[in-house]
């Protein structure tokens, strides 16, 4: 299917409706946002006489969603700069713009006779093999298209965004029985590609997959809890992390998402869903009682700042209580602890979920219950949702953000016995999971034959469809000829076409893989290097860890610096600085590939890199003076190197400016709340490049090492490169610091903090501005590190850092 997506159209601007132009807008299309015009006035309009005919009166409601999304937290927008591809109108004035848009959207009120006549108004102005979709999560995709001409119903399909899009993964689509499949292929490719989506195909049937089985199964939960006397806290920790989901659990999600919307959800399933063998769990007693006494209170959850839990202040610090279901009145609880927890909360995952499910204890019984019934609930819906388990395992891993889906969890526990267990309570499975152990398949997902299958409803183990542009380390590392090397935090990696990769996987005690950088990954970083120059084309940096690095491990420099050991802190401070030239003066090309919090050390290790092929959802920044030092790896070298000197190159006349922004960004640890936010504050160059499906990151980052080879990569050797402002605009700077201190809004020791990232991001007090080498740079930044971890001060935030994950407040 030739097609190209240049513009997009959005009719509501909604919640979901800016939303979805906002991402559209952070993907680089421009988009048209249309809303109704108002029916009346507001009292501000009539005071400045204003009439329902002006413009500004008839963009009112659309303009209102768009400034609601633009200014919500966390941010939908990767950037400013991408508000400005949204045109704001409304549906009477400029319903022509419908006609140039290449995809049309959806978004407005769930009734079907409004959807619909919209949908009439659109198939009079769209132009021919334009795309038309809906963003309904419960209306028959059919019936919203029914009665529109040939063309439209081709070209018709159900899109189904996750709230807010920016951050949730999944995107249903539900093609009817008219639409083209090479529409639904080419609208799938897009959203992976340029949106970063995670698409499943659902049937067009109530909720879909993934609100079906989330909010009945929610539902379960939360009956059985109430009823069995488990308190909010017990079930928020049997239904987070321990199990493989984020860490609301089930009662921290539903404030979340709004007890108002999940009163919703339940009556709209239950009156969508007749013939559901789970229907009733919407309307059982103990849940609805609940659910109907927090409304009445408009105890609506997060947007009421009280739901099932409430914050409180106790001995001046923010604390929650949650709520009593005998009493209903909010108290203090304290944490639970169970012995099976307690035993399996570090293991595995599987091993978790094995133990938990046979724990002869509260918390055993209330796990196998949630479990047990995800697993009968998914069998059962099926194939009326979808024939593929895969669909629904993605479903609820995208959506949801599960670490493994229904289907995965009954492959962990074991099928057949998991199946004996369930029957044996009464539970009545589906058939098709029954035939498909008397074929003899044991599983619903295998490796056959090194390919990936999984059991499709009605055609048995089907080849699941191989991304050529995902790299999944943990599968390319099962055949141990691909890692070259190893050690406890990093690893060299094989990943094709002579492309080495140097993967970080330095786990923290409790297991999660920050990837703090330490000795091990210095010393692999420097086997990397030799080995790219004798064997390899060329190699990236990047992992596949929770994120890619927080920084150099602080605990190194804490000891170091309690103890004294100054020449050992300024070898660490050398390695990482030193990575800049071993990198940039090998003869093949260096790629880093960072996602997620790339912070202190990561982002050093990035910036130092040849080019930076980064994840759009890259949080990259600076923020070692949390901890009373300065970046001293390269970093602040590398930001005038990036930011201040360029503007000198043009001898541009307000360089000040550049100096200031360079030093607040330092100054104020400013870490970017995007990629495209990391290229403004100048961590990302105007060459490297942004990839919107983290998945693909690895294959890209690959794919550029390749390309930068084949076009003649050079070692690249540089001499004063680096802007020196000196002592004129440190005098700015320090006037800026005192007043600052004097204001009350620093203290003392950041105030000596800041000095410090002044003088060396001005490089010192020269008496003129000059050119120097990047190691006159290199040489303040360590100075700078080495004076301020002999503080007290700095000593107690570096370990109050260390015990505690979160700076320390003056």
């Amino acid at each position: 299917m030739q097609q190209t997506i240049r513009r997009v159209a959005v009719i509501g601007a909604g919640t979901m409706g800016a939303a979805i132009a906002g991402h559209l807008a952070n993907a680089g299309i421009p988009v048209y946002l249309l809303d109704i015009p108002p029916s009346s006035l507001t009292p501000k309009e009539e005071a400045r006489g204003l009439t329902l005919d002006h413009p500004e009166v008839r963009n009112r409601i659309v303009r209102e969603g768009f400034e609601r999304m633009r200014k919500a937290r966390p941010a939908n927008l990767f950037n400013e700069d991408a508000a400005k591809l949204i045109t704001l109108g409304n549906t009477e004035d400029h319903f022509h713009w419908v006609g140039e848009a290449d995809w049309i959207i959806e978004a407005i009120i769930e009734r079907l006779d409004i959807k619909q006549a919209l949908m009439e108004r659109i198939d009079g102005v769209r132009k021919a093999g334009s795309i038309v979709s809906s963003n309904t999560s419960g209306l028959p995709i059919k019936a919203i298209g029914q009665g529109r001409s040939d063309d439209f119903r081709a070209h018709f399909l159900g899109t189904h965004f996750f709230n807010p899009p920016r951050y949730m993964k999944l995107l249903e689509v539900i093609p009817t029985a008219d639409t083209d499949p090479a529409v639904v292929e080419f609208i799938t490719q897009f959203a992976e590609e340029v949106l970063g989506k995670g698409v499943v195909i659902a049937n067009d049937t109530p909720n879909f997959i993934a609100n079906r089985l989330g909010f009945i199964t929610a539902a379960k939960t939360m009956e059985y809890a109430i009823a069995h006397g488990y308190s909010i806290p017990e079930v928020d920790l049997l239904t987070g992390p321990l199990i493989g989901r984020p860490k609301t659990g089930t009662f921290r999600l539903a404030d979340l998402v709004g007890i108002d919307v999940l009163a919703y959800v339940a009556n709209n399933l239950y009156e969508l869903l007749p013939d559901d063998p789970e229907r009733e769990a919407l309307k059982a007693p103990a849940f609805t009682h609940i659910i109907q006494g927090m409304l009445e209170r408009n105890w609506l959850g997060n947007k009421t700042k009280i739901g099932f839990s409430k914050q409180v202040r106790e001995n001046g610090k923010k604390a929650y209580w949650q709520l009593n279901f005998e009493t209903f009145e909010h108290e203090a609880m304290p944490k639970p602890r169970f012995d099976s927890v307690g035993a399996l909360r570090t293991k595995p995952l599987p091993e978790r979920l094995k133990g938990m499910v046979e724990a002869d204890d509260r918390a055993g019984e209330f796990v196998w219950y949630v479990i047990s019934r995800l697993l009968h609930y998914a069998a059962a819906i099926m194939p009326e949702v979808s024939d593929d388990p895969l669909a629904v395992d993605n479903a609820m891993k995208w959506g949801f953000q599960w670490e493994v889906g229904p289907f995965e969890i009954w492959d962990i526990l074991g099928v057949e016995k998991t199946l004996k267990r369930m029957e044996a309570e009464g539970l009545s499975i589906a058939p098709w999971v029954k035939e498909m152990l008397e074929s003899g398949a044991k599983t619903f997902h295998r490796t056959y034959r090194r390919k990936k299958q999984r059991w499709v409803i009605g055609q048995g183990y089907v080849n699941v469809k191989p991304d050529p542009k995902m790299i999944v380390l943990s599968e390319w590392k099962q055949d141990g000829r691909r890692v070259i090397a190893t050690n406890a935090s990093a690893s060299l990696v094989d990943i094709g076409d002579d492309v080495l990769l140097l993967e970080f996987h330095a786990a923290t005690p409790q297991g999660r893989v920050l990837n703090a950088l330490d000795l091990d990954v210095l010393s692999m970083t420097q086997e990397a290097i030799e080995r790219v120059e004798r064997e390899f084309a060329g190699l990236v940096i990047g992992n596949q860890g929770e994120q890619f690095s927080v920084g150099a491990n602080i605990f190194l420099i804490a000891v170091n610096a309690q103890q004294g050991n100054w020449d050992t802190l300024d070898a660490l401070a050398r390695q990482l600085q030193g990575m800049r030239k071993a990198f940039t003066q090998c003869s093949k090309p260096v790629v880093a590939a960072p996602f997620g919090m790339t912070l202190g050390g990561g982002a050093e290790v990035c910036m130092a890199a040849d080019r930076i092929v980064a994840a759009a959802e890259t949080y990259m920044g600076l923020p070692e003076v949390g901890v009373g030092i300065i970046p001293a790896g390269g970093g602040t070298k590398e930001m005038v190197r990036r930011v201040i000197s360029p503007a000198a190159r043009i001898d541009h006349p307000g360089i000040e400016k550049y100096v200031q922004e360079v030093a607040l960004t330092i100054a104020t640890a400013k870490i970017a709340t995007s990629a495209a936010e990391a290229r403004d504050l100048g961590f990302l160059a105007a060459c490297d490049r942004i990839v919107m499906n983290r998945d693909h990151l690895i294959a890209e980052a690959k794919a550029e090492v390749l390309a930068m080879a084949a076009t003649g990569y050079r070692p690249q050797f540089t001499a004063k490169n680096c802007y020196a402002a000196g002592r004129d605009a440190l005098a700015t700077l320090r006037v800026y610091i005192y007043l600052q201190k004097e204001a009350g809004y620093i203290s003392e020791h950041d105030a000596k903090v800041a000095e410090k990232v002044a003088y060396v991001v001005c490089g010192g007090e020269l008496s003129r501005p000059q050119w120097v080498d990047e190691d006159y740079f290199l040489d303040l930044e360590r100075e700078a590190l080495l004076s301020l971890a002999g503080e007290p001060l700095t000593q107690a935030r570096l370990w109050h850092m260390l015990q505690t994950g979160k700076p320390l407040r003056n």
